[in-house]
């Protein structure tokens, strides 16, 4: 998702300025996605400019209110009405297990026993955080979370599949590293200790 059009959907819902609409994004999507205020007024200044949005005059505290116009309505009607592309191809994850099982030296069970510890804790942290959530109280919330936990529970699934590709595939000598040779593998064993 874009920022603008997070800022676009936030106008249609009603007139606001600046630092309004940084904290509802951020409370609504339960600070999983904070704005800097600097990138709100940009992103204000660009819809003005593409005419979905309209300046007006400032409040009794100086703060500029800005609405969507008519363009700005239906941009986000049409955004509403559209799938969000799936992401593919950058996942940092991905590469980095596509690259370990390439470079030789690297202790790529070791390299997913570290991350699945990490997704798990992640996974543990937002299932704790879940409990406290509620969506009758603040269902926007309750969904971001909720779609962290998936994220996080498809991480630990895709690991155990790295996992079982790997003792499935990779030559033993390549798998199971000498954990006295290869630069790569000892500096990753020093890193974790």
């Amino acid at each position: 998702m874009s920022v603008k059009m997070g800022v676009l959907a936030l106008l249609v819902g009603g007139p606001g300025y600046g630092y309004q609409l940084r904290g509802e994004f951020e409370h609504r999507t339960g600070g999983s996605w904070p704005l800097n205020i600097g990138q709100v007024y940009t992103t204000l200044d660009r819809l003005e400019r593409d005419g979905l949005v309209a300046r007006g005059d400032a409040d009794d505290d100086g703060h500029v209110v800005y609405t969507a116009t008519d363009a700005g309505r239906e941009e986000v009607a049409r955004w509403f009405s559209e799938p969000v592309p799936a992401k593919r191809g950058r996942d940092e994850l991905a590469i980095k297990f596509a690259l370990a099982v390439t470079v030789p030296g690297v202790d790529v069970p070791r390299l997913v026993q570290v991350q699945r510890a990490s997704a798990m804790r992640a996974l543990q942290d937002l299932t704790r955080l879940k409990r406290t959530a509620d969506p009758s109280e603040d269902l926007a919330w309750s969904l971001v979370l909720e779609s962290m936990v998936f994220q996080a529970e498809a991480e630990a699934r895709w690991l155990d599949h790295v996992e079982s590709s790997v003792a499935r595939h990779m030559p033993p000598e390549v798998r199971d590293p000498d954990p006295r040779g290869g630069s790569i593998a000892a500096a990753a064993r020093a890193a974790v200790r």
